[in-house]
């Protein structure tokens, strides 16, 4: 088995979840999976446990909890008994604390950037910050689709989250690469706490990824690369994150995502990328 690679973890949004997957994922050398209590109509914990028991404890798994079973649809909560519930249930349903937890899109929650919606942060912070003391999970973080209405909320004197999940990759707008970057700056995180997720934008078979060559954004644009290997490397630039969350059912999919980390970013290449993703950005709201 190969040394692990701390930079890829393995996101189960889509997957299968079978035995297989994480296995082959280990081998890999990928040693760290991402879920979230929500996922496979909330049973994506039960599942981990029923078809992978004995692999987990060689995993180091991450979760998530703010969504929540409602009469017709999943809905969204910040109320710190359900998160509470939410983590105890995680406990048992894994048999094992998760290594980490993620607030999921708190936004969901904050209509507005009022004391109120402030108020609500901070006590599902506060929650998460116990629920650590008490080794419910030895660590939680924010993970948010949309950081922006995050940094516009005044959180003086409550717990900090320790990781940052933010979308990553070339199809994320300037706004949201900007509002991600404020937040790791107001939690006072180093690079190393933060992550990226959806480093495709919703696939590889998108057709944009037909029409843009990302392999331009590399040190060595002739270098062997795919475009979707190099929209993967690159997409530890689009913010700059150190940890990628991606799906797979494919092996040697990753495989190939895992090759891709030997190639360099062209960061003056990024920067012009974000100079103009700024641009449009103005223009839009001019």
């Amino acid at each position: 088995m190969r040394a692990a690679y701390p930079r890829v973890v393995l996101g189960l949004h889509r997957s299968r979840y079978q035995r297989s997957l994480l296995t082959d994922a280990l081998e890999l050398g990928i040693d760290a999976i991402d879920t979230s209590f929500n996922y496979r109509d909330f049973t994506a914990h039960n599942t981990l446990a029923q078809v992978a028991g004995d692999v987990l404890p060689h995993l180091t798994l991450s979760t998530k909890v703010g969504y929540f079973p409602g009469p017709s649809a999943s809905e969204h909560s910040l109320d710190p008994a359900r998160l509470r519930a939410a983590l105890e249930q995680t406990n048992r349903d894994l048999g094992r604390p998760p290594d980490l937890v993620f607030l999921h899109n708190p936004e969901a929650s904050l209509p507005d950037a009022t004391e109120a919606s402030a108020d609500a942060l901070k006590r599902a912070f506060a929650l998460l910050a116990d629920a650590t003391a008490q080794g419910l999970c030895r660590a939680w973080g924010v993970a948010s689709w949309n950081p922006r209405p995050l940094t516009d909320l005044a959180l003086q004197r409550a717990p900090q989250p320790s990781v940052l999940m933010v979308r990553a990759g070339l199809l994320v707008g300037s706004d949201t690469l900007t509002a991600a970057e404020a937040l790791a700056a107001r939690w006072d995180l180093p690079q190393e706490a933060l992550w990226g997720m959806s480093p495709f934008g919703g696939g590889i078979h998108d057709p944009v990824w037909k029409a843009v060559d990302p392999r331009l954004f590399l040190q060595d644009p002739t270098g062997g690369l795919t475009r979707v290997q190099a929209a993967f490397r690159t997409a530890y630039r689009l913010p700059q994150v150190s940890t990628l969350a991606v799906g797979s059912d494919n092996p040697a999919h990753l495989r190939q995502l895992l090759n891709a980390l030997r190639h360099e970013v062209d960061d003056l290449v990024v920067e012009q990328y974000r100079e103009l993703l700024r641009g449009r950005a103005l223009r839009q709201r001019a």
